[in-house]
């Protein structure tokens, strides 16, 4: 095990827990999907500031922390960027995380969304060096970081900061080869420089684990749904040691661990099935937004940009016509037409989508 504390390789994403009605984190809900994880064997959870609004975090401290011993789960968490504005902002918003959670230290503590934007920044408030000085103080055990940017610059920041223990990347068998993404060229980078890879989005926030019939067909001699063939596909790289699901009900629980608790890597002619099913998939020429809430966090209009590019998907994909997608998106709150192209959205974007473009293209397409 290359971090011994972790058991298994399956990681327990709290980006999309379940939710009460009044938008809070359904607890019952959330305490039984722990209880079944962690009796199966599996250990590890990973959180961030800014998950549901900081709710993610002070779930994991009521329903985690507070019902287990320490050393029975490992807790992953991040520094954001968009989270602190400058260098005397870090140590206190660790500590502020540290007490959110409940916890005296972080297993695993990850440099948040690093690209070109906020690689910069780090280096401006001399984050790298405030957080390998808490490692120094036993409050980090571990630190990594999340990468959403090219191969290319990848390689200069893991030859620039070789400390990091881990890197964790968005690998899905749709983003093998997407410009935007770089999903097997980033892997092969953090192979070349000897770091074990964490995978985000093995299912790009749900994209694969309803996808069309025909890619189906293409996986259809291979058990399982279609959720958990996605999340095999990712652990089955030799050096992925753990693969992160936003699990967001009891049926996602007990579905990847029927998949993962005794995971046997796909072969290399199993793998080359899911080709096949990303040629299918892409000719649906879907938006890749994989609703990670974060340019909703930083928006001044609080438009639901997720919301509207899911509706949008479903016309794409031919499952609702443009009339009931355009009702169900001139419903919504906030507006398409209440934004203000400041573009703030775009530079927390973890999927690089020109969102003011889409929105332009929306518009036009209603119109």
């Amino acid at each position: 095990m290359i971090f011994e504390e972790v058991k298994k390789n399956l990681g327990f994403g709290c980006m999309r827990l379940p939710m009460t009605g009044d938008n809070q984190v359904d607890y019952n809900e959330f305490n039984q999907m722990i209880d079944k994880f962690i009796n199966a064997g599996f250990n590890y959870f990973d959180t961030a500031h800014g998950y549901l609004d900081g709710k993610s975090e002070t779930a994991l401290r009521d329903c985690l922390v507070a019902r287990y011993n320490r050393e029975d789960y490992v807790l992953a968490n991040k520094l954001s960027s968009w989270c602190f504005d400058g260098e005397d902002d870090i140590l206190p918003l660790f500590h502020k995380q540290l007490e959110l959670c409940g916890v005296d230290y972080f297993d695993i503590y990850l440099f948040h969304c690093i690209n070109h934007e906020t690689y910069e920044k780090h280096k401006r408030c001399n984050s790298f060096d405030k957080i390998k000085a808490l490692k120094e103080q036993g409050k980090i055990k571990h630190i990594a970081m999340s990468f959403h940017d090219t191969a290319e610059f990848l390689d200069k920041v893991l030859t620039e900061q070789p400390f990091m223990e881990a890197v964790q990347l968005q690998i899905n068998y749709l983003d093998y080869d997407n410009p935007a993404v770089q999903s097997k060229a980033c892997y092969d980078v953090a192979v070349k420089h000897g770091k074990p890879v964490i995978v985000m989005e093995p299912v790009k926030g749900g994209v694969l684990a309803d996808i069309p019939s025909k890619a189906k067909e293409a996986l259809s001699i291979l058990d399982g749904s279609d959720a958990s063939l996605a999340i095999r596909y990712a652990a089955s790289y030799p050096n992925v040691f753990m693969v992160l699901s936003g699990m967001g009900n009891t049926d996602m629980i007990h579905d990847n661990i029927n998949a993962m608790n005794n995971f046997t890597p796909f072969t290399n002619k199993q793998m080359s099935l899911f080709d096949d099913a990303r040629k299918i998939i892409l000719q649906t020429l879907q938006i890749g937004c994989t609703a990670c809430n974060y340019c909703v966090g930083v928006c001044p209009k609080g438009i639901a940009i997720p919301a509207i590019f899911k509706e949008y998907n479903r016309y794409l994909s031919n499952k609702a016509t443009l009339g009931e997608v355009k009702e169900n998106i001139q419903n919504q709150k906030s507006k398409i037409a209440d934004c203000i192209k400041c573009g703030k959205c775009e530079g927390v974007c973890s999927q690089n989508i020109k969102i003011r473009e889409l929105f332009d293209n929306i518009t036009k397409r209603f119109e």
